[in-house]
This record gives structure tokens, C-alpha cells and sequence, in this order.
């Protein structure tokens, strides 16, 4: 027995043991391979069954169940022989049919070319300087140039200039994949099989190898990757208008269009949304007619433009199934569209158009979601300086089981409740309303802090999931400038006066909701000084994994002494832009902000036109610190330096260049609903011109610009006193859906 037949029969006989021991198609692809190895190491079948055998009875003893598994394992050795075998048969037969033609010729050289003719793949020889000297005609078939025009130097004219790197044909890689451009223009995958010879008589090197056409795979795993890019790309979208902004780019860069347009009709009332990719070219009249006629065809159709043409401009299809949206890529110049290339298009169409689709479906659960929940959460006008901000941990529906409520009283005072539920999500949220419900009506039947929280823990216990509940109560009176407060295992608000840091209210502490049955709830009294700010939150504005919460405490307070002068909702911003983490919230954030009205202000000038612009930057910056918002604080600005300046150039008038000027005094205050500004002095009245001309209309645009104005020149000087009521802060019942009335380019 010869050392290559033992080493066989010694490895076939392994493989079937471990097959018979652990049956796979593992197993069975080693018997195929196996097979592969005596065809070209020349085993006979009848070693190759006898040793099948062998190893099968002493393996299996018999057993009718082991016995298949062997046999099932022979059969897949003896496939490859059996391909083999009608491969070699196939070209017998084809040798002999050449050789019949070849029995006339006069030499061995035409018998050699009828055998290369033979063969089913494109054939060539090319010398050591890479020329193409030989190919048979199934390589002309293949890339368009024949035998007859041989040989084909370097570079090669089926070389793509502008392809990939271009592998050379005499390349020392055996096999590899080369794409070219067949003579008709067309773009032809090619698998490339190349070995290296020495001719006997001259030693020169030459390469002789094979090509086949692989277009169609190779069609087939670009489409597959380009659908799991675009897929991959729209994954983490939730609105349209983020799928539309990743998706379009990749659609348009996969089939090579120069732009990607979508139109999207919101509504029968509304003209269409447009989305653009690529290059910006304004879209005419002919252009939208023909987005609209596409969206009105059946779904997942696809349309040439212009229609029947040898070559396309662009192509056009609806977009989703419900008629609303389309889709136009337009190339940078016309070109032939052939069967891969419909594939393609339709298998992009098609996920973007679901990707759409699953975006509508988000945006339509996140709004219902987010109008629930900003109906829960607390009112949707509050009073004056105030500011409020729901952040949820778990988008896109963006809900869960922290809010607050502010709740004016008939007192004059203001009620403000933050609370936190244990949980996240829906089942969260669900507490949370019936616990915010019960809390404002304690709080409209006049419940102090305490008694809020005492009354709340019978409630929270019969609640499933609100046990644990954290609650922080609060009562303000503006008019008082003092603040009651009680906590149920809460957050503790964070106080500061004006430029001043931040301070703790811990007193007024106990346990959370539905623990422990306390005696009774404490609650604590501190003073609002003029012009302070209230924090109060919930847990996920400072807890951060990693962090000690006293830091959190610490940067809120650093932002509240820079932010005295900023409005409420701009004290929010900062607080929450300040103790953002990078990768966002973790936990859902609460937050309430309230500013005490501040102190009045007392501003004397002299009566000079110099004056005037210290004291409108002044008067500008205690407005804002009054939470007066900025337009209205625009036009009081405006109305104060009219009367200011009416004063100047008309109540002091005098021809004695020498005498003293007179003062303009300016006062101005905030109350609980009203903002009152007064300017003085003590000059000569001047009654208003019958005819003023161009000039002269201060007192008309003082009354334009505020609600009441009244004008007392009576007595020595003259008294301006104007007056506006603060507006309640609107809040959106839900936010404006992503991805609405924009456009995207890229």
C-alpha cells in the first residue's frame, strides 16, 4: 500500500468516526472534501468503499442507525466523485468532438486551438509585460474584443478608468475579481483564474488563465449589502424627517443619482413638505406635477423618466402605500437602466418606504403618548414668572412617572407639587395621574404642605405602584414673600437670592408616600426675598452614575447666581444644559422655577439725552430679573424713555443757557400680576400741538404700547404712569412632531 492511498484511508476513517460520534453538516461538508482529495490523489473506489465499511461495522456493531449516518456520509464523499466524473465525461465529449474536427489538421497547433475553443470560459495567454497575445472566442463573448484583434497591450481597453484599482491580469494573485467595461458600454463582473508557466523552449514566463462571468452574483451581494446599509442607516431614526435625512443620502450614493428628492402632502389643505439630498436645484412647476402624478400610482411601482426612453434621466416612485409621498432620483446624466439596476431601485424604494412607514407609526404613538402625558404632567397656562420642564428617559413616546403641578389658590397664593413614581414608562405615568389628580384637588380644598402629604398616603397606598412615591408640597405667597413646604423623601428645593448662590430647604423632611404611617408630616416657613428663585425638581435632574448628588446640588446652585437676571424659562435652559450628561438623562427630570417679584426700582438722571441710554439698559435688566418676557419688556422699555425723553425736551425747556437742569425720576415695580412703571418730574407742562406734524406722537405710541396710561400734570411737574398685566406662561399641550415643515440637504 503506498504512503498517499494509508494517509487517506487513515484520514477518511477519522472523519466518519467523528461524524458517526456527533452527526453535522460539518461532518458531511469534510466528506465532500474528502471526496475532492481522492479524485486528485487518484483513490480507487473500491479502497475507498472497502475502508468505508470497515471502519462502519466496527464502528457501529450493526446498528441499523449508524449504519444510514455512515451511508449517508459515503454518499456525500462519492458526490464530488460523481461530479467530477460528469464534468470530465462533458469535456471528453467535447475534446472528441474537437478532436474528430481536428483529425485532418497538419499539426498540433491547430488541434490545440480547436481545445481551447472548446472550452465554456473565456481562455487567454498573456507574455511577461502583461499583453494579451491569446484568447478564444468565449473571451471575446465575455468583454467584446475578439481573437481576431489580438494581441491587447497594457492598459487594456476593457480597463475601467474610473472603477476600482484595476488587477492585472498577470497579477501573482491566482484568483480574484476584476471589473471591466464590455465593448457595448456595459459594466461585466469577471472571476479571473491565472497561473503562471515557463515555456520549455525559451524559458519566458507567460500566463495562461481563465475568466468567467460573475455579474450576477456580484449584482446579487451588492444589492444585499446596499439594503443592509440603508437599513442599518434608518435603524435608529423615529421620524421621518431623520429617515429622510440619512436614508435619502444613501439611496442617492448607492445608484448614483445626483439628487434625491421627496415630496410628502401633510394634508389636502397644505402644499407637500420637500426633502432634498444632493445637489440643490429648485424645483419647478413640471418637477412637483411630476412627484404628484407618482404618488397616485400603485405602491411599489417605478417609473423611467422620460418614459420609453433608450436612457433615463431619473426615476420616480410612490413612497409607502397611502399615497402621500414620492420619490424622484435624478441622475447626473441620462444613462441605460438595466434588469439589476430595476432590482436594485425597487429593493431600496421599498425599505426606505417602510422605514417611513415605521417612522409615521412613531411619530403617531409619540404624539398621542406626549398629549397624555403633557395633559397628566400639570396646567397648561401658568402664572406669571413661572417656568416648568418635563425631560423623559425613554424616547420616542416620552413618558413616565415624574411631574409637577402649579395651581393658583383663591388666596392669592400659588400651590407647586413635583413628585417622582418608582418605575419608568407607561406604568409610571398611570400613577403619576391618579397621584397629580389627587394632590391639586387637596390643594384647591385648601391643604397646607403637611396636610397634602398626610392626606396623600392613604391614596398612594391603595394605588398598585405608587408605593414609595416621593413628593415634594409647596405653598407660595408672593405678597408675603414667604414659601411653606413639606417633603415626602424628596429632592429638597433649592432657594437663591438675587446674585447669590443657591441654599438647600432640607426642614420639612419625611418619608416617602405609603411606607410608614408618621404621626404627623412636618412642614417648614422661609422668606422669598425680593427678586430670589425657587428650584424644585426630581431625582433625575442631579443623580448621575458615578457622581456625588452634593455636586449636582453645587452646580445648580452656581447657575441660579449666574442666572438672577435671566427669565425663568432661561433658568431652566442653563440648569439643564449645565448638569446634562453626555449621553443624555438617564432618569426622567421634573423641574418647576419660580421667580419672586424683585425689588422696586428707583432711577434719577438728570434731564439730559445722554441719560437715556443707561437708563433703558437698567430698566431692561430689572424687567427681565421681574420675569417680564422679553417683548413686552421691549415695548415698556420703549413706552419709559418716550415719557423719559418728553421730559427732557419739553418739560425744562428754558432760554437761560446757564440754568441747572432739572431730574427725570424713574420708578418702576413688579406685583403679583402687574408691572407699573412711573416717570417724574418737575418741569413745565407743554400741551400738545393741535397740528403735530411729524412729531409729537410720544403719548400715542406710550398708549400702543402699554395697557393703561394715565398723565397727571396738576400739579408742580408732571407724573407718567403706565401699566401692563403679565401674561400667563403658555406651554404646549404636546411638543410639534420631528420631522414637520422642514427640509434636509446633504
Amino acid at each position: 500500500m503506498s504512503a498517499t492511498l494509508s494517509a487517506f484511508l487513515d484520514d477518511y476513517a477519522a472523519a466518519l468516526r467523528r461524524h458517526l460520534d456527533a452527526p453535522d453538516q460539518a461532518g458531511l461538508a469534510e466528506g465532500y472534501e474528502l471526496g475532492r482529495r481522492a479524485l486528485v490523489e487518484g483513490i480507487s473506489l473500491l479502497d475507498l468503499t472497502e475502508n468505508h465499511y470497515r471502519v462502519a461495522r466496527a464502528a457501529g456493531g450493526g446498528d441499523p442507525a449508524v449504519d444510514e449516518i455512515a451511508l449517508e456520509f459515503l454518499l456525500q464523499t462519492l458526490a464530488a466523485l460523481d461530479i467530477a466524473t460528469r464534468g470530465y465525461l462533458d469535456g471528453a465529449r467535447r475534446y472528441e468532438q474537437q478532436r474528430s474536427r481536428a483529425d485532418d489538421l497538419a499539426d498540433r497547433d491547430a488541434f490545440r486551438t480547436a481545445l481551447v475553443e472548446s472550452l465554456q470560459d473565456g481562455f487567454f495567454v498573456a507574455n511577461a509585460q502583461g499583453a494579451i497575445v491569446e484568447v478564444n472566442s468565449a473571451f471575446g463573448a465575455l468583454t467584446g474584443y475578439g481573437p481576431t484583434e489580438v494581441p491587447y497591450p497594457q492598459p487594456h481597453p476593457w480597463t475601467l478608468p474610473d472603477g476600482p484599482d484595476y488587477r492585472d491580469l498577470v497579477s501573482e494573485s491566482q484568483r480574484f475579481v476584476l471589473p471591466i467595461r464590455h465593448r457595448d458600454g456595459r459594466v461585466v463582473w469577471l472571476g479571473v483564474s491565472t497561473s503562471a508557466l515557463i515555456k520549455p523552449e525559451n524559458n519566458e514566463r507567460i500566463y495562461v488563465g481563465t475568466i468567467r462571468d460573475i455579474t450576477a452574483e456580484h449584482d446579487a451581494r451588492a444589492r444585499e449589502q446596499a439594503a443592509s446599509r440603508l437599513a442599518t442607516a434608518v435603524a435608529a431614526a423615529t421620524s421621518v424627517v431623520e429617515v429622510l435625512a440619512v436614508g435619502l443620502d444613501e439611496v442617492r450614493r448607492t445608484v448614483g443619482a445626483q439628487t434625491a428628492i421627496v415630496s410628502v402632502w401633510p394634508g389636502r389643505q397644505t402644499g407637500p413638505e420637500v426633502y432634498i439630498s444632493g445637489a440643490q436645484e429648485d424645483s419647478d412647476d413640471e418637477g412637483r406635477a411630476l412627484l404628484d402624478r407618482a404618488r397616485r400610482t400603485p405602491a411599489r411601482s417605478l417609473f423611467a423618466i422620460p418614459d420609453g426612453a433608450d436612457y433615463a434621466e431619473g426615476i420616480v416612485a410612490p413612497l409607502g402605500e397611502t399615497g402621500d409621498a414620492a420619490l424622484w432620483l435624478r441622475f447626473a446624466a441620462p444613462r441605460a437602466v438595466s434588469a439589476a439596476d430595476w432590482t436594485l431601485f425597487s429593493l431600496l424604494i421599498g425599505h426606505l418606504s417602510l422605514a417611513v412607514q415605521r417612522a409615521r407609526n412613531f411619530d403617531q404613538a409619540r404624539s398621542t403618548s406626549l398629549t397624555l402625558q403633557r395633559a397628566m404632567l400639570g396646567p397648561i397656562e401658568l402664572p406669571p414668572r413661572f417656568s416648568v420642564h418635563y425631560e423623559p428617559a425613554l424616547p420616542p413616546l416620552e413618558i413616565g412617572g415624574d411631574w409637577y403641578d402649579v395651581v393658583p389658590l383663591k388666596d392669592g397664593t400659588i400651590g407647586v407639587v413635583v413628585g417622582d413614581c418608582v418605575g419608568r414608562g407607561l406604568s409610571a405615568a398611570v400613577v403619576m395621574g391618579q397621584l397629580r389628580t389627587a394632590a391639586r384637588a387637596l390643594l384647591l380644598r385648601g391643604a397646607g404642605p403637611a396636610q397634602l402629604l398626610t392626606e396623600l398616603d392613604p391614596v398612594a397606598a391603595r394605588i398598585p405602584g405608587a408605593m414609595c412615591t416621593t413628593v415634594c408640597a409647596a405653598v407660595l405667597d408672593p405678597v408675603r414673600g414667604l414659601v411653606r413646604y413639606s417633603s415626602a423623601g424628596h429632592m429638597p428645593p433649592i432657594l437663591a437670592e438675587v446674585r447669590a448662590r443657591g441654599r438647600l430647604l432640607e426642614n420639612g423632611r419625611s418619608v416617602p408616600l405609603a411606607t410608614f404611617e408618621p404621626p404627623r408630616r412636618p412642614e417648614a416657613t422661609t422668606a422669598l426675598a425680593p427678586g430670589s428663585t425657587l428650584v424644585l425638581f426630581t431625582d433625575g435632574l442631579v443623580e448621575r452614575r458615578g457622581v456625588d448628588i452634593d455636586e449636582g446640588f453645587a452646580e445648580i446652585s452656581a447657575v441660579l447666581a449666574e442666572t438672577s437676571g435671566k427669565l425663568p424659562r432661561e433658568v431652566a435652559d442653563a440648569v439643564l444644559s449645565r448638569l446634562r450628561p453626555a449621553a443624555g438623562y438617564d432618569d426622567d427630570v421634573a423641574m418647576v422655577v419660580y421667580r419672586q417679584p424683585p425689588a422696586p426700582l428707583h432711577l434719577e438722571v438728570p434731564a439730559e439725552a445722554t441719560r437715556l441710554a443707561p437708563m433703558r439698559r437698567a430698566l431692561k435688566a430689572w424687567l427681565a430679573a421681574a420675569a417680564v418676557p422679553h417683548e413686552l419688556a421691549a415695548d415698556l422699555v420703549a413706552a419709559a424713555n418716550e415719557a423719559c425723553s418728553n421730559s427732557i425736551e419739553h418739560a425744562y425747556r428754558t432760554k437761560d443757557a446757564a440754568a441747572q437742569p432739572g431730574s427725570v425720576l424713574l420708578r418702576a415695580e413688579c406685583g403679583t400680576q402687574q408691572v407699573v412703571i412711573l416717570v417724574l418730574d418737575n418741569g413745565t407742562w407743554k400741551p400738545r400741538s393741535a397740528d403735530p406734524g411729524h412729531r409729537g406722537r410720544g403719548i400715542d405710541m406710550m398708549r400702543a404700547l402699554t395697557e393703561e396710561l394715565d398723565i397727571d400734570h396738576t400739579g408742580p411737574g408732571t407724573r407718567v404712569r403706565m401699566s401692563v398685566t403679565l401674561p400667563a406662561i403658555a406651554f404646549p399641550v404636546a411638543n410639534p412632531l420631528r420631522g414637520t415643515n422642514r427640509q434636509i440637504s446633504g
